[in-house]
């Protein structure tokens, strides 16, 4: 096919090559801008989104899309880059679609992300802002992360360089990594992670070697194939989540997909790897495995099997710590969480140790596995913790029951089912909201509940700058924002978590 053609043939508009152009700034998604002018004849320059690039860079730009207000483009070329730029750690950078700011330096990282959440508020909440201090930092910006999840394929991506020649190609076409942005069918095969204890290199790499054994057995005559098949949804290897604590607590959990060979022994083959796995690794204190023959990835509705250990691990927060099972939610982050969860228990007044004239009752909605509920209950009356999903209801009154809190209580629902006048008047009034919803914010029949039940304190937890300024613009007629605190989670990556505390208006 011509390169200037669409599959249906039509003749595709040539877009051209930016020479020469000025990076001036970080966007809300991780992107780099311009502001250029296409034409000679434009009146107004537009801007260009283009990844990788650092404020300062100047860079040769190939447009790839271009709307009426707005284009996105990639780098050809770095002309002249950028005093801020620096040297990324990782081998796969630019590639894998993870980490895409390690090439700007950390403190320049937090206040971009800064920056995000001004940006937000000022232009999507339009409320009265206070200072906004900069981006609570982690102190650890590699190995931060407690859990990793990886995808084993059939199918390796393979980069322009090597189909082009110009890089030795990998042999075979096996992988296990990360999808490539874009293709779901084709993984990046990762030999080494810096988000991660190099524990989870060492046990992805074993796995991946005892794979391409299983292959070459099946080449003599084992109908198996080892890798997973994405578009076939067959194959044994299908994911591997690896999930390391601070308390020196492992978790792995193999996920396998058609595991049948020939003659039917699926859970002898499975128990045959697994106990190799183990064996070799004695670090695991947890190792489960779980049989997915769907044909998506998600295991929230399959069965969770024990081969070895108590099947959770458990995780330290201050003096609490919380179970955390395959399914369980947990910020990956596990220091940092901590500083987040003190930034919210500040915000709402509940900090330890604190004299309070009376002890307030505090709901906690969309609590997760009850990890902010468990770490402010000390200073509250009581905590009614509200999530949708059940399983993390569960685990939430387990984590209360572990740590010997008796204050809370936890309802799985709908939370603008479960939230509403008979449930406020049967439970308290709430004197205390606290709010950390998915990327998707609050359901309006959510923000009109608040409204109607008057807390006096809410604390707004976000991982969407821009659905929480959404949100604080439907509470602005009655709360006022007195606090604002940007945190990261993720280094090396455009996201940020925001904690902002709004107080009833007089």
């Amino acid at each position: 096919m011509h390169p200037k053609t669409d599959y249906m043939g039509r003749k595709r508009k040539d877009l051209p090559e930016l020479k020469g152009i000025e990076i001036t700034g970080v966007a809300a998604e991780g992107k780099a801008i311009a502001k250029v002018k296409l034409k000679d004849t434009d009146e107004n320059p537009i801007v260009i989104f283009i990844p990788y690039g650092a404020p300062g860079d100047i860079v040769d730009v190939k447009i790839e899309k271009k709307k009426h207000s707005y284009a996105e483009g990639r780098i050809t070329q770095i002309v002249s880059p950028s005093p801020l730029r620096i040297t990324p750690k990782c081998d796969y950078f630019g590639v894998c679609g993870g980490c895409k700011w390690q090439h700007l330096p950390y403190d320049e990282q937090l206040k971009f992300k800064r920056q995000q959440v001004v940006d937000a508020l000022e232009r999507i909440a339009k409320v009265e802002l206070p200072e906004i201090p900069m981006t609570l930092g982690s102190e650890e910006t590699w190995k931060y992360r407690n859990k990793m999840e990886y995808t084993f394929s059939n199918k390796r991506w393979r980069s322009w360089e090597e189909i082009r020649g110009e890089k030795e190609v990998e042999e075979g076409s096996n992988a296990v990594g990360f999808h490539i942005p874009g293709s779901f069918d084709k993984v990046l095969h990762i030999k080494k992670c810096h988000l991660q204890d190099s524990i989870g290199d060492r046990i992805r790499n074993f796995i991946y070697e005892k794979g391409l054994e299983l292959e070459e057995r099946a080449e003599l005559g084992d109908s198996t194939t080892a890798f997973y098949d994405i578009k076939g949804n067959k194959g044994l290897l299908r994911t591997l989540m690896i999930r390391p604590v601070t308390t020196g607590e492992l978790m792995v959990c193999v996920v396998f997909g058609d595991s049948a060979d020939e003659n039917g022994n699926a859970i002898e083959r499975i128990e045959t790897f697994l106990k190799e796995l183990q064996n070799t690794f004695p670090e695991i204190t947890t190792l489960v495995y779980v049989i997915n023959r769907k044909v998506n990835d998600s295991i929230a509705d399959q069965e969770v099997n024990v081969f070895h250990g108590p099947g959770y691990i458990e995780e330290k927060m201050g003096d609490l710590k919380f179970r955390i099972s395959a399914k369980s939610f947990y910020q990956t982050n596990s220091r940092q969480a901590e500083k987040l969860y003190c930034t919210t228990a500040e915000f709402a007044g509940l900090t330890e140790g604190k004299t309070l004239e009376r002890k307030p009752i505090v709901y906690d909605l969309y609590t997760g596995t009850g990890t902010i509920a468990n770490f402010v209950a000390k200073q509250a009356q009581k905590v009614i913790g509200i999530e949708y999903v059940e399983d993390a209801v569960k685990d939430a009154r387990i984590n209360s029951e572990i740590n010997g809190i008796g204050n809370t209580e936890f309802y799985a629902g709908d939370m603008k089912d479960v939230l509403n006048e008979k449930f406020i008047e049967k439970h308290g009034h709430p004197d205390v909201m606290i709010v950390d919803p998915p990327r998707a914010g609050m359901h309006e029949d959510v923000v009109d509940v608040i409204l109607k039940a008057k807390p006096e304190i809410i604390v707004y937890v976000s991982c969407n700058p821009a659905t929480q300024a959404r949100d604080i613009a439907l509470l602005d007629p009655l709360y006022k924002v007195e606090k604002v605190q940007p945190v990261d989670m993720f280094p090396h990556t455009h996201h940020v978590e925001n904690v902002v505390k709004l107080k009833l208006r007089n």
